[in-house]
């Protein structure tokens, strides 16, 4: 009788260690492919915002200080809060690139900013070369799944 009781406790001990190890592992899966979505939520919101280049470059052109501005503290605010996110889902190596990549973005909006505000036509080409090639350069460390 004793060891039938036994073998019953095992059992029941093995059946619940498997669902409890099963509640482990789901919530694992789940988190990842959140962590997928949101990382290719950011990417699409970060193309988007580079995808709006080509209006700032005709802003500048014009010497549109107002709308220049308008559309760096609008539309483009966003861009370095997308970055981080991004960045917080690659390895350590790729993150360092990344985080270097992402603070000189930041650095040539708050060039092409100031120079718009001092309403400096040269300063302002010259900012929107470094927003653009900082764009592309950015681009490049974006996880390829996240763009599809």
């Amino acid at each position: 009788m004793l060891s039938v009781l036994r073998r019953v406790a095992a059992f029941c001990l093995c059946i619940t260690l498997s669902f409890g190890a099963a509640g482990l592992i789901t919530p694992a899966a789940a988190h990842a492919a959140d962590d997928a979505a949101v990382l290719q939520r950011q990417a699409s919101a970060f193309a988007n915002t580079k995808a709006r280049l080509p209006e700032l470059a005709r802003l500048v052109s014009a010497g549109d200080w107002t709308f220049t501005r308008n559309l760096i503290h609008g539309p483009m605010q966003e861009v370095g809060r997308e970055m981080l996110i991004i960045n917080k889902s690659l390895d350590k190596k790729q993150r360092k690139e990344a985080d270097k990549l992402a603070t000189a973005l930041k650095e040539s909006l708050a060039a092409l900013d100031e120079a718009a505000r001092l309403q400096d036509a040269g300063k302002m080409q010259k900012a929107y070369s470094a927003v653009a090639a900082s764009f592309d350069a950015y681009s490049d460390v974006i996880p390829a799944e996240a763009l599809s």
